[in-house]
C-alpha cells in the first residue's frame, strides 16, 4: 500500500474528527457589543412561586400582625418556604390580616407598591416598608453538560452563561449553536433558539433567566451521527489510528 495513501488517510481522520474552533468558542463576536446598555426585565409572579414577603413600619411593633412570621427570628431558607405565601392556581395569596391578595402576573415592585397603597389607604401602616422576594428560583439544565439538573438561585437575576456554569458547562460535544430556552410566562410556554458563539443577543430579554426556566443542550451532528461515540475524543482517534496502521503492516507481509 502507497504510504502517502497512508498518511492522506490518517489526515484525514485526524481534521475530521478535530472540533473546530468556531464551533465552541463562545460570544466570538463580542467585541463589537462591548458598550450596551444592560436590559433586566422584570420576572412576573407565577402560580405556584413561594414569596416571602415582610412588612414594616416606624414602630415595629404596629407591622408585626401583618407579617406571617416574626421578621426578628434568623431563618433558613428552607424554613422560609415553609411558612412562605404558595401563589395559588388562581394567582392568589392569603395574607394576615388583608386576606385574599392577587399577585399573578405582577411584578415584584407593582406588588410592593401594590400593599403599600392597601396598607396606606385602608388606615392600616403610615409610612410601611415591603420587601418581596421570591423564594423557591429555579432553573432546569438538560443534555450535553457536565452535570444536569435543576439548581435553585436566591438572586434576583442570573444569566443563561451562569446557569449553564451551574450545570458544569457544556460538553464538547454540546451544539453551542442552538441551545433551547423554554419559558413559561403569563399562561404562554415558550421555545427559542440561542447561539452561544455569538454576542448579538445578549441584550434580549433571554439572556436573563426567569424562575422555572429549561435550558437543553442538544448533541452536535457528529455525535448525533455516531450514536453518541464521540469521536473526537483523542484517546479514541489514537486508537483507531493505531488499528489502521496495523492492519498496513499486516497487509504488507
Amino acid at each position: 500500500m502507497n504510504k502517502s495513501i497512508v498518511c492522506l488517510s490518517l489526515l484525514l481522520l485526524i481534521l475530521t474528527s478535530c472540533v473546530s474552533k468556531k464551533n465552541i468558542l463562545y460570544f466570538q463576536d463580542a467585541d463589537k457589543f462591548s458598550s450596551l446598555n444592560i436590559v433586566k426585565p422584570e420576572y412576573k409572579i407565577q402560580s405556584n412561586d413561594i414569596l416571602n414577603i415582610t412588612i414594616s413600619a416606624l414602630i415595629p411593633e404596629t407591622a408585626e400582625s401583618y407579617n406571617s412570621q416574626s421578621t426578628g427570628t434568623a431563618n433558613s431558607i428552607e424554613s422560609l418556604k415553609l411558612r412562605g405565601y404558595l401563589v395559588s392556581i388562581n394567582g392568589n395569596i392569603e395574607m394576615p390580616v388583608l386576606g385574599t391578595v392577587s399577585v399573578k402576573n405582577k411584578t415584584l415592585t407593582q406588588l410592593s407598591e401594590e400593599l403599600k397603597k392597601m396598607l396606606e389607604e385602608g388606615g392600616h401602616l403610615v409610612k410601611p416598608v415591603i420587601n418581596i422576594r421570591i423564594l423557591n428560583s429555579k432553573v432546569t439544565v438538560l443534555g450535553e453538560v457536565g452535570a444536569p439538573g435543576t439548581y435553585a438561585f436566591t438572586e434576583q437575576y442570573i444569566s443563561l452563561p451562569q446557569a449553564l456554569g451551574y450545570a458544569g458547562d457544556l460538553t464538547l460535544s454540546g451544539k453551542r449553536k442552538d441551545i433551547l430556552l423554554i419559558r413559561e410566562s403569563e399562561g404562554i410556554r415558550t421555545v427559542t433558539h440561542v447561539d452561544l458563539t455569538t454576542a448579538n443577543w445578549m441584550n434580549d430579554p433571554k439572556y436573563t433567566i426567569q424562575p422555572n426556566d429549561i435550558i437543553i443542550v442538544n448533541p452536535n451532528t457528529k455525535k448525533t451521527q455516531t450514536g453518541g461515540y464521540n469521536i473526537g475524543d483523542l484517546s479514541i482517534l489514537f486508537g483507531i489510528s493505531s488499528f489502521i496502521i496495523s492492519l498496513i503492516f499486516l497487509f504488507k507481509k
